[in-house]
């Protein structure tokens, strides 16, 4: 059950950055199946067709998303930022807790992530 809710979360994080490069019709589905946990035969019916057509489009989608990861790194490289930023936050609250003009640098550091 955990790898299929790991699985799940890291689609879903793909989709977060590649959804702009999908068809509409794929991230219409890949966001029905996996964000809006809706069934394939949910779905089958929402679209009028089979459920084969929307488990093909799903793997299909999924494929491309991890095509487009490997390429880009996009989803590798914020997590390894992120990584970095508890780091230094870490660091810093530790050895400069009082120093605010560095503390105002790490938060701003955070804001411009999750833009």
């Amino acid at each position: 059950m955990a790898n299929e809710l790991e699985k799940t979360n890291y689609i879903n994080a793909l989709f977060e950055f590649y959804e702009p490069l999908l068809t509409k019709k794929q991230a219409n589905y890949i966001q029905l199946y996996y964000a809006d946990d809706f069934s394939l035969g949910e779905i089958a019916e929402e679209y009028d067709i089979s459920r084969q057509a929307v488990y093909d489009n799903i793997r299909r989608s999924e494929k491309i998303l991890q095509q487009y990861e490997n390429k880009l790194n996009l989803y590798h490289n914020f997590i390894e930022r992120n990584e970095k930023l508890d780091q230094i936050q870490a660091y810093v609250a530790k050895h400069y807790p009082h120093d605010a003009e560095l503390n105002k640098m790490i938060s701003s550091l955070e804001t411009t992530e999750e833009e």
